[in-house]
């Protein structure tokens, strides 16, 4: 039988990546967001269309959001509306099914704040420092409420994803690939921040097994982390994509931003118990593959470079 998967934030970097990985499966998926044009164009805000978006669904990922720190910043009552008032909307439409379908919550590691121990591991306090980590926190609240009242949900916590041009340009990993591949200058806020950078390529792929488990009957698990685990700091990867690109590009520094997260990398421990899920791309080969990108986009060049 044909599990009917919803996912909301479709058009969007994950989404995007999410559907292609489900093709081929033997799901039917639902695409819901504000950019689709098909019947389930909509925002999550809008309790009338998640009701019906979510009508008939075996299973929901539910990945929209304003997803961004500096969005949040900018526009609070906005971020709080979206990421906590729309997955209340989901949740209170679920309610109403007599069939209820599980859910998949992104999450984010914002929800951490600056940790205390590094690598963290899902067991950490949650302590975000920001509108949207703040948003993420109550949001994973919703969910656990949902859960101790006997909805099949899971929250999957994500640390910097990337991997696609479409991704929006100013954000760290496409900025300098983009600024390294044309031979533009890379502009670092904050050259000691540490993150931990993850494909989506790896994003999706967890994802989906998730999604296959929770298809199957098979119980939702605690929250999870989807990250690659591996410390990088900004000036290195500055460094890392200049090498890759082979470019003669400059780096420009300036302070970091005080509404940012100066230092993250996550234990991926528990996604190996449960799910049996690595990162397979590597920071190095999946930059190397984003400015061989930019570079075809941008050039028409036709010339790789190797990771």
């Amino acid at each position: 039988m044909t599990a009917k998967i919803l996912i909301t934030g479709s058009s969007g970097l994950v989404g995007t990546s999410l559907i292609h990985r489900f093709l081929g499966q033997d799901v039917e998926v639902r695409k819901f967001d504000l950019n689709e044009k098909n019947q389930f164009k909509g925002d999550v805000r809008d309790p009338r269309k998640v009701r019906q978006a979510v009508e008939g669904c075996d299973g929901i990922i539910h990945l929209a959001a304003v997803s961004r720190v500096i969005w949040g910043q900018q526009d609070p009552d906005l971020c709080w509306a979206t990421n906590v008032g729309g997955l209340n909307n989901l949740l209170e439409a679920i309610e109403d099914m007599e069939r209820k379908p599980w859910v998949v919550f992104a999450s984010s590691r914002e929800v951490y704040g600056e940790p205390n121990v590094l690598p963290v591991d899902e067991t950490c306090a949650l302590r975000p420092v920001n509108v949207y980590g703040r948003s993420k926190v109550e949001g994973e609240r919703l969910i656990e409420v949902a859960r101790a009242a006997g909805l099949r949900a899971s929250i999957v916590r994500l640390s910097n994803v990337y991997g696609s041009t479409a991704d929006h340009a100013d954000r760290v990993i496409p900025a300098f690939a983009k600024a390294a591949a044309t031979g533009d200058t890379l502009h670092l806020e904050g050259a000691s921040n540490t993150f931990d950078f993850t494909h989506i390529e790896d994003v999706s792929r967890g994802i989906l097994t998730l999604s296959k488990r929770l298809i199957d009957g098979g119980e939702a698990p605690p929250p999870i982390h989807f990250v690659g685990g591996v410390p990088t700091t900004l000036g290195e990867l500055a460094e890392l994509a200049i090498e890759l690109a082979g470019s003669q590009s400059e780096i420009a520094h300036a302070a970091p931003r005080n509404f940012d997260v100066a230092q993250f990398f996550g234990n991926r421990s528990r996604a190996a118990e449960l799910l049996n899920w690595t990162p397979e791309v590597s920071l190095r080969e999946g930059l190397a593959r984003l400015i061989n990108a930019y570079r075809k986009e941008c050039t028409g060049s036709k010339q790789e470079i190797a990771s």
